[in-house]
C-alpha cells in the first residue's frame, strides 16, 4: 500500500504559513503565504499539512473585536488568548486539536513519516517556543499548541514542533532545515 512516488514524510504547518490572510487584522507578514518557508518544504519533497487556523476557526476572522488592529500586538494578542479560553472557543478548538491528531495518527498508523510541527512564535494559539500574554511575548506555548502537545503525547505520538517567525525568514529557514528530513 502506498508504493508509488510520494514520500511519505510530511510536516504540519500553522495555518497562517499557508494564508497570511487568516492572521489577526494587523500582523501580516507576507501578502499570502511565508513563500520561504513553503518553498523548503517543496524543496525537500516533503508533504505540507495545513492545520486549521484556531483563532479563526474559535473567534471569526476579526477575532471577535473588529477594532482589535487599533491595539498593540502583544495587547491584542493577550485579549484573543483570553477569548480563546472561553467556554464555546474551547470546546471549538478542542475539536481542532482532536481532528489535528486524528489526522496525525491515521498517517502513522500506515507508515507516514511527521518530520514536525511548525508554528508561528508570539502567537497566542500557534507559539511554540513564545506565546503572548500579560501584554508581553513571554516563553511558553500558545493555547492550540500546549493542547495538541497534549493530546499527541496521550496518544503516544512524538512529534518535534518548532516555532518560527515570519518576520524573521532566515532564522525560520534555518529551523526547517533543522527538522529531520528536509
Amino acid at each position: 500500500m502506498f508504493t508509488d512516488a510520494r514520500s511519505r514524510r510530511f510536516v504540519l504547518v500553522a495555518h497562517c504559513v499557508l494564508n497570511q490572510n487568516a492572521i489577526s487584522d494587523g500582523t501580516a507578514d507576507h501578502p499570502g503565504c511565508d513563500a520561504a518557508v513553503v518553498r523548503a518544504l517543496v524543496d525537500a519533497g516533503v508533504g505540507i499539512i495545513q492545520m486549521p487556523c484556531p483563532e479563526l476557526n474559535c473567534l471569526g476572522l476579526d477575532r471577535g473585536d473588529p477594532d482589535g488592529s487599533k491595539r498593540p500586538v502583544l495587547e491584542e494578542n493577550t485579549r484573543i488568548r483570553e477569548a480563546l479560553g472561553k467556554a464555546a472557543p474551547a470546546r471549538i478548538l478542542a475539536s481542532l486539536v482532536e481532528r489535528v491528531a486524528w489526522e496525525l495518527e491515521q498517517y502513522r498508523k500506515h507508515g507516514f513519516q511527521c518530520l514536525g510541527v511548525v508554528g508561528i512564535d508570539r502567537s497566542p494559539s500557534c507559539g511554540v517556543e513564545t506565546t503572548s500574554m500579560g501584554g508581553r511575548e513571554v516563553p511558553g506555548r500558545g493555547v492550540f499548541m500546549q493542547a495538541l502537545g497534549d493530546e499527541l503525547k496521550r496518544r503516544g505520538l512524538v512529534a518535534e514542533m518548532i516555532g518560527i517567525k515570519a518576520s524573521e525568514p532566515e532564522d525560520a529557514s534555518k529551523k526547517i532545515n533543522s527538522l529531520p528530513g528536509p
